[in-house]
């Protein structure tokens, strides 16, 4: 069994497991935490690394569920989000090819962080051409002998991973950028990103 939690557009770690694992379950009982990848993302922009963060109702009093995060519509958030997407890849070579599949998720309001993030890991999927056949938890366990990578939620455990380069818009500006969301493998490698994220071991 493989244990990973269903961020909001994975980083191309999570998706290298996600595609290379066989028993996938999503950890849904956790108690939700800020600052991690469960409600953010980074993408390649213009000026480099660019952060997107979803707005959620939380209360740090009552230990909530991840369950139960809502999201914070007040602001609007899903207008800038996709702006901010498409200044950053309008240029790559696929982002025409994809961006329809893209923009439902940011033209109506959502209610709950976590079946949003599934929503983002289905249209994914649904541009790469894959299948992931996946459960979710039932209950929560901190110490577990199974395959954990939980721990890619926290973007605090960056410097371990290192992911094979492949060609970013702005990467003559700053450089290859290191496990941005799978927007950016998508947008720049188009169909070859399923054959990357098979092939490329997965090494922390």
């Amino acid at each position: 069994m493989t244990l990973l939690y269903p961020t909001f557009f994975p980083n191309v770690a999570s998706y290298m497991v996600m595609v290379q694992s066989t028993n996938l379950v999503f950890e849904i009982q956790d108690s939700y935490q800020k600052q991690t990848y469960r409600n953010r993302c980074y993408i390649y922009g213009a000026n480099g690394k660019l952060g997107l963060n979803i707005p959620v109702h939380y209360s740090q009093k009552n230990r909530q569920n991840s369950t139960e995060i809502k999201i914070d519509n007040s602001s609007n958030w899903q207008s800038i989000q996709w702006k901010s997407i498409e200044s950053a890849y309008k240029t790559s070579p696929f982002f025409e090819f994809y961006e329809d599949e893209f923009t439902v998720l940011f033209n109506t309001p959502k209610e709950f962080l976590i079946a949003f993030n599934f929503e983002c890991i289905e249209v994914i999927n649904r541009c790469l051409n894959l299948e992931v056949i996946f459960t979710k938890s039932d209950q929560f366990s901190k110490s577990t002998s199974d395959l954990d990578y939980r721990f890619l939620v926290n973007a605090r455990k960056e410097s371990i991973i290192n992911n094979p380069s492949y060609i970013q818009v702005f990467q003559d500006k700053y450089g290859f950028i290191n496990n941005l969301s799978i927007l950016d493998l998508l947008f720049n490698e188009g169909p070859n990103a399923l054959t990357y994220l098979k092939q490329n071991p997965i090494t922390f």
